[in-house]
Formats: structure tokens, sequence, C-alpha cells
């Protein structure tokens, strides 16, 4: 299936980005990386090619540690953009500003009550990346009238600010689970701690990811030659990769996710930023357009089928596909770990032709 020119007026390397993106959490969901895990044999290389698909324990970065952060950074990146032409449209501010207001809003919403889903009662939790991103769209919003060096400023303050109080409150140990800022928050905010690690306050750090997107689509909308933009988006990706890196390899802040330490937060934002840079170079720059389209109908609803995936994609498409599946298959002699594995990828397939479906219909869930 191919287009030759698929969104028009767009920056389309920014929708293939956020396309593959969205992809990537939507195979989460239908269970691919879970059914191939448990498929593969414990050592073998398969085994340790989709344990890059799950989140690292503690300290150490897998691929799948980047994904929210791309999510955050894709956000940042399309901002000025859309914010450029809602001004154009309207030619007011004030509705501007009510519309981030309402969108920050609405993603709280979604993000908390994503958490209500999982546990099947009402519940107050702020660890869903819809939630954190309310947070990071309305700081990133109040700078984007900003000069490209007062957001990285406020950025860097933010990550500042992060290693300061995480560093004041246990100095000993300030990135241990359990006994870190982030869960004394957690217990103010929630009255609870998260097993896994979250924590609340990450929203502090990761803004930087939605702030240096921001930088980078004001950067893309500028004059500049391309060649220049994307001399501009490898050297600061390598510069951000190489103070994550070196912070975390000289023992002064390691690198966890679950908690966005600074050294975190700078190693996937330099991934972001090159990602952004090689799909940028790829897609708009070099006109490499032939493949996209499937991966553009996936990003043009993200939050749409994110949503969609986490409520009804484990929970209810993956067993509904399973009972033809597993039906078929079964009485064939097809065994059980291959059977997960094709269930995954029809329900994956499911929720790719649903949003195909609504792209074809016209129809785009924006907030």
């Amino acid at each position: 299936m191919t287009n030759p020119n698929p969104i028009p007026n767009r920056l389309v390397s920014l929708d293939v980005y956020r396309g593959l993106t969205m992809c990537l959490l939507v195979a989460e969901a239908a269970w691919i990386y879970e059914a191939f895990l448990e498929a593969s044999g414990e050592g073998s290389a398969a085994h340790a090619f989709f344990t890059q698909f799950t989140h690292h324990p503690w300290h150490g970065l897998r691929f799948w540690d980047l994904i929210q952060p791309f999510f955050m950074f894709i956000v940042g990146v399309a901002m000025p953009f859309s914010l450029n032409k809602r001004m154009a449209n309207s030619g007011d501010r004030k509705k501007v500003t009510q519309h981030i207001l309402k969108r920050c809003l609405l993603l709280f919403l979604f993000g908390t009550g994503l958490h209500c889903v999982y546990s099947g009662k009402l519940v107050f939790e702020l660890w869903n990346v819809l939630t954190q991103l309310s947070f990071t769209i309305l700081v990133t919003f109040l700078l984007i009238r900003q000069s490209w060096k007062v957001q990285l400023g406020v950025s860097l303050g933010l990550l500042a600010l992060t290693e300061i109080i995480y560093r004041l409150y246990n100095p000993e140990v300030p990135y241990e689970h359990g006994t870190n800022f982030g869960n004394y928050m957690d217990q103010i905010l929630m009255g609870q701690i998260n097993n896994g690690g979250w924590v609340a306050i990450n929203c502090i750090p990761t803004a930087a990811h939605t702030i240096w997107g921001a930088i980078c689509g004001n950067l893309l909308l500028s004059t500049k030659a391309d060649s220049a933009k994307i001399k501009t988006l490898i050297l600061a990706g390598i510069l951000a990769l190489a103070i994550g890196y070196g912070l975390d390899l000289s023992g002064i802040t390691p690198i966890v996710k679950r908690i966005a330490t600074s050294s975190f937060t700078f190693a996937s934002g330099g991934w972001a930023i090159l990602a952004l840079a090689f799909f940028y170079w790829l897609v708009d720059v070099r006109k490499s357009q032939s493949w996209v389209f499937p991966i553009i109908v996936v990003g043009m609803n993200s939050i749409f089928i994110y949503l969609f995936a986490e409520i009804l994609g484990h929970r209810w498409l993956f067993g509904f596909v399973e009972i033809f599946s597993a039906g078929v298959l079964s009485p064939i002699g097809i065994g059980a770990h291959f059977i997960q594995i094709i269930t995954a990828l029809l329900t994956w397939t499911a929720m790719w032709y649903l949003c195909y479906f609504l792209y074809k219909k016209k129809v785009f869930f924006k907030i």
C-alpha cells in the first residue's frame, strides 16, 4: 500500500516518527513482545532481543525505556506547528490558551481514568504518561514564545532541580527505590508508592523532553538550510547522549527511567533528537515516502489508539481474537506459544485496521 503524498502540507517525517512510536505502543497492548518472550528460550538471542521491549528493572537503559520520551518529545516538536496554525486561523491567543488548558485537563483526566480502568475501581494515581504529558505540555506552552536559549535554560533548570531535591532528601542513597524523594511525594499526593518504582514527579525532569521537542520544532520551521537543521539536530543529540551516559558511567547520577534521573533524561532525549534528525533526513529531505502511509495512519489518531489499546487491546480484543485463532489452530496441532504469537499479531493488525478505517473516513480524534 503506497501513497506518494500521504498527508499534504505536513511535516511527513514527524507523522512517521509519531506513527512508528504508536505502532510500537499498540504492539505492546496486543501482547506481541510478551508472546515472543514466552516463546523464546531463556538465554537465546531472540529472548535477549525481545527483552529490549520491556522496561529495565532499575539502573540501565533498554530500547523500551525510550518510547515514553519519544512520545513526549514528539508532542513538543508538533507544538510550534499546531500553535502557529491555530493562531493563523483564529488570531486570538486567548482562544489558543483556552484550547491548551482544555487539552491538558483532558489528558490529565484520561491518564487518571486509565488507572481506574487498570484497578477496576476509582483510584487517584498519577503515573500514566498522559497525566505526565498534561504537565509537560503546559510548561512548554508557557515557554513557547521565548527564545530557544530561555527554553533550554528552563529545561536545564528543571533537571538541576530534580538533582538537588533527590540528593537533599536522601544524600546517602538518593536514587534507591522506596526511599527516594519521588516516593515521598507519592505518599503525599496519593498515599502510596508504586511497586514498580514509578513516581509522579517524573513530570518535572521529563518536561525537558517536550521543551526540547519544541526547540527542535522551531528549528525545523526556520528558514535555515536542511543540511544546517540536520547538523544542528545531530550535534545536539550527540551532546545530550554524552552528558547522559557520562553522568552514568562516571558514577555521578545513574540512568534510571523509573524515576527519570537527569542522566536518563539526557540520554533518552539524545536518542529522541537523533531519531528526529534521521526521519527528517530520510522522509522530508530525501523524499523517501512511498513506504510511510501504513505508519502515518496510526499516528494520525495517536491519542485515540493509545486509549483504545490500553482499555480494550489486551483486556478484550486479544481474548476475542484468541477465540478464533485458538479455535482454528489448536485442532490441527499448533502449539500454544505459536498460537499466542499469531493471536497477538492479529490483534495488532485489527487495531491498525481500525486506524486505517478512521483515516479513510477522515475521522480524526483531536483534543
